[in-house]
C-alpha cells in the first residue's frame, strides 16, 4: 500500500508539473502575441495607408507653396514695374514744380523791388504775372507750403496789397524744397515698391516652404519603401527591425512638416 500511494503521488507531481510548464508556456505566448506575424502584417498594412496619405499631402501643400511663389514673383515684378514709373512721374513732377518755384521767386523778387522804389505801375504788372502764372501752374502742395491763398489773391479786392502782405512773410519767399517737402513727391512710388519688395519676400518664403515639403515627400518615400519591404523578410526580429525603422522615418517626416507654415492663399487655404 505504501508503495502505491508513493506511485499516484509522484505521478500527481509529474502532472503538475506538466500542467504548470504549460500554463507558463501558454502566458509566454500570450506575452508575445501582440508582435506575432499576423499583427506586424496589420500594423505594416495600416501604416502604409497613413503614409501614402501624408506623402499625398505634403506633395499637394508643396505644389501649393510653388503656386504662390510663382504669383508672388509675378505680382511683384508688376508693383515694381508700377512703382518705377511711379518714381519717374514724380522726379518729372519735381523738376516742373521746381521750375515753376523759380518763376515765382523771379516775380516776386521784381514786385518787391517796383514796391521799393516806388513804381507802381512796375508792381501791378508783376503781380498780374504773379497771379496769372500761379492760377496755372502752382500746384496745391506748394501753393500751401508757401502760403500763397488762391482765391484770396484772385478776388479782385485789393489783390495788390495782398500779395504785398504776403511777401513780408519769411515762407512766401523761402524756397519750399526741403528734404521733407521733397520726400512727399515719392511717397506712393516708395510705397508700391515696398510692397513689391514685401510680395517677393514672401514668395521667396513660399519658395523655401516648398522645398521643406518636397524634402518631407522624400522622408515619406523611405518611409514607404522601408514599409513596403517589411515583408520580404521571413525572420520575425528583422522585420520588427525594419518596422522599427520605418516608423522613425514617418516621426521625423511628421514632426518635420509641422513646423513647416501652410500656405497663405491656395486650394483650401482660400
Amino acid at each position: 500500500m505504501g508503495d502505491e500511494k508513493k506511485e499516484v503521488s509522484e505521478v500527481k507531481e509529474t502532472t503538475e508539473t506538466k500542467e504548470t510548464k504549460e500554463v507558463k508556456e501558454v502566458k509566454a505566448e500570450g506575452k508575445k502575441s501582440f508582435l506575432n506575424e499576423n499583427s506586424l502584417e496589420i500594423i505594416t498594412v495600416i501604416l502604409l495607408g497613413i503614409t501614402a496619405l501624408l506623402t499625398a499631402w505634403a506633395s499637394y501643400v508643396g505644389s501649393i507653396h510653388g503656386g504662390n511663389q510663382a504669383t508672388n514673383y509675378a505680382t511683384s515684378n508688376n508693383l515694381s514695374s508700377d512703382g518705377n514709373s511711379m518714381y519717374n512721374a514724380a522726379v518729372q513732377t519735381l523738376s516742373q514744380d521746381m521750375s515753376a518755384w523759380n518763376t515765382i521767386a523771379s516775380y516776386e523778387v521784381e514786385i518787391l523791388y517796383a514796391d521799393q522804389i516806388k513804381d507802381n505801375a512796375a508792381v501791378d504788372a508783376y503781380v498780374w504775372k504773379l497771379q496769372w502764372f500761379c492760377e496755372d501752374n502752382l500746384p496745391e502742395n506748394m501753393a500751401k507750403a508757401i502760403g500763397y491763398d488762391v482765391e484770396k489773391f484772385t478776388d479782385g479786392n485789393n489783390d495788390t496789397q495782398d500779395i504785398l502782405n504776403w511777401l513780408k512773410d519769411d515762407k512766401a519767399i523761402t524756397s519750399p524744397f526741403t528734404e521733407e517737402f521733397i520726400n512727399k513727391y515719392f511717397d506712393e512710388a516708395n510705397a508700391k515698391l515696398e510692397e513689391a519688395d514685401k510680395t517677393i519676400e514672401q514668395g521667396k518664403q513660399d519658395n523655401a516652404n516648398g522645398d521643406k515639403f518636397s524634402l518631407v515627400t522624400v522622408l515619406y518615400s523611405v518611409a514607404l519603401f522601408m514599409l513596403g519591404i517589411v515583408g520580404v523578410f521571413k525572420n520575425s526580429t528583422n522585420k520588427k527591425l525594419v518596422l522599427a525603422v520605418s516608423v522613425v522615418c514617418l516621426i521625423i517626416a511628421v514632426v518635420f512638416m509641422v513646423t513647416i507654415p501652410l500656405p497663405t492663399s491656395g486650394g483650401i487655404f482660400g
